[in-house]
């Protein structure tokens, strides 16, 4: 099943920790996002794989833009 996990705030994306192919597990730190010039830690929702990367850093998003796509594990 896949996941997508959207921004919960809008924001600067200010570092983006894992790539396609990466495991993670379920409340991994996958990215951290600046609003309101508060650094903010994005956590992964489930267990699974990285199959889709689509914010990058620098990039500004807004509430609910999609950030990644996690493969659930099984």
């Amino acid at each position: 099943m896949k996941i997508e996990l959207t921004s919960p705030i809008p924001g600067k994306i200010m570092k983006v920790l894992v790539g396609v192919g990466d495991a993670v597990n379920e409340d991994d730190e996958v990215m951290k996002i600046e609003s309101m010039k508060m650094e903010n830690p994005i956590y992964a929702p489930a267990t699974g794989t990285i199959i889709a990367v689509c914010a990058k850093e620098n990039n500004e998003v807004e509430v609910d833009d999609l950030l990644l796509v996690i493969e659930e594990a099984c």
